[in-house]
């Protein structure tokens, strides 16, 4: 069987991959790099309850925005 082509992949398809075959570890990996790649994602220090995350408005937008897709 042949190895899909991972970096064609989105990384909203390869995510969809990644946990459909969690046994590829060429796939995590090739999830991992897009990740990094893209670097979409907001630093930010841990929380110590819900209501810390009020702080963050940029974080929980981003959250909501991607639960609606």
């Amino acid at each position: 069987m042949s190895q899909p082509n991972f970096q064609a992949m989105s990384q909203k398809e390869l995510l969809g991959y990644v946990l459909d075959h969690r046994h590829d570890r060429d796939a995590f990996y090739a999830y991992v790099d897009k990740l990094h790649e893209e670097g979409n994602w907001i630093e930010m220090p841990a929380v110590e309850s819900v209501e810390d995350l009020e702080k963050y408005p940029e974080f929980t937008s981003r959250f909501h925005k991607s639960s609606d897709s």
